[in-house]
C-alpha cells in the first residue's frame, strides 16, 4: 500500500507500478483504482500510477463535501505527480477522470503529456446523469458479490452485451465491500450531497472552454457506442474542434469501455505515441 498527504491533509491512496512511459489513470466518479485492472495487462511496459480520489476506494473521506470536486481532486493528482517526482504524465481519465483532464489541460498544461478521455467529453447527456443520481450514494442491496454481480449484469445487459458474469462478478468487487452483514459502498456516501450542492448552486461549467485547452495536447476519445453519457453527436463535435483528436467507438459497450478492448487499447497507444 502506498499513500501520500494532500496539501489540505488528506491522506491519497494510490498505486504505482511499472518503469516506462507515466500514465496516470484516474476512475470515474465513484470508482477507484481498481478499475483500471481489466487495462493492466495490457500496459506492462508503462509505468501505470492510479490513485483513489479524497472520499473514495482507500482514500481517506473529506469532513468538508464540497471538496468532492474536480478542481480539488485535479490538484490531489497534480500533487501525487510532484510526490513521484514526476514533471509530466500521459492522463487516462475515465467519465469523471476526464473531466478533471479537461480541468488539467487548462489549468497545468505543462504537466500532460497526453489525454485519453474514456467515454466522456464536454457535454454530458441528461439520460446519462439522471440514471447515475439514481445509485449514487446509496448504500447497495445486494447481500454477496455473487448477488451484486448478478444485479449489475442484469442493469447492464442491454449497453454491454454478452460481457460474462465473471466480469461482474470481479466489477462487483471493485465497487464494494463485503461486511458481515452484507456488502457497503466504498465511498464517501456525502458525494451525492456534494453533488447535489453544487448542481443546486448553479455554478455550471463551460465543459468546452477546457475542452479547447487539449488542441495543443496529443488526445484520444474512446467511446462507448452504446453510452448514454457521451453522445455520437458530441463526439462529432469534439473532432471538428479538436481536427487532430484520436477517436473510437468501442461496440457493444455503454458507460464505461472496460479499456482492455482493441479499439481502446489502440487509441491510448497511438496517444502515448504521439505524446
Amino acid at each position: 500500500m502506498a499513500d501520500f498527504t494532500t496539501s489540505d491533509g488528506i491522506r491519497i491512496y494510490f498505486e504505482d507500478t511499472g518503469t516506462g512511459t507515466p500514465l496516470l489513470c484516474l476512475a470515474g466518479l465513484t470508482r477507484n483504482s481498481s478499475d483500471f485492472s481489466f487495462l493492466a495487462p495490457h500496459v506492462t511496459d508503462l509505468r501505470q500510477v492510479t490513485m483513489d480520489y479524497r472520499g473514495r476506494g482507500q482514500s481517506a473521506y473529506d469532513a468538508n463535501h464540497m471538496n468532492y470536486n474536480i478542481f480539488r481532486e485535479g490538484q490531489d493528482a497534480i500533487e501525487l505527480l510532484d510526490h513521484l517526482g514526476l514533471s509530466k504524465a500521459t492522463i487516462l481519465g475515465t467519465s469523471r477522470g476526464g473531466l478533471i483532464a479537461m480541468a488539467l489541460a487548462a489549468s497545468h498544461p505543462e504537466r500532460l503529456s497526453g489525454v485519453i478521455l474514456n467515454d466522456v467529453g464536454p457535454v454530458i447527456e441528461p439520460a446519462g446523469i439522471a440514471k447515475i443520481m439514481t445509485y449514487v450514494g446509496v448504500q447497495p442491496a445486494s447481500k454477496t458479490f455473487d448477488e451484486a454481480a448478478q444485479a449489475l449484469k442484469h442493469l447492464m445487459e442491454p449497453q454491454f452485451p454478452g460481457v460474462p458474469f465473471k466480469v461482474w462478478r470481479q466489477q462487483a468487487e471493485f465497487q464494494f465491500d463485503e461486511q458481515a452483514d452484507g456488502l457497503t459502498l466504498r465511498y464517501d456516501p456525502a458525494l451525492r450531497t456534494a453533488l447535489i450542492e453544487q448542481a443546486a448552486a448553479g455554478s455550471a461549467l463551460d465543459l468546452w472552454e477546457f475542452f479547447e485547452a487539449l488542441r495543443g495536447i496529443p488526445t484520444g476519445a474512446i467511446r462507448g457506442a452504446t453510452s448514454d453519457l457521451l453522445s455520437a453527436d458530441t463526439l462529432a463535435e469534439m473532432l471538428d474542434r479538436h481536427p487532430k483528436l484520436i477517436s473510437t467507438e468501442v461496440p457493444d459497450r455503454g458507460h464505461v469501455p472496460f479499456l482492455n478492448e482493441p479499439q481502446s487499447l489502440d487509441v491510448i497507444r497511438k496517444v502515448l505515441n504521439a505524446a
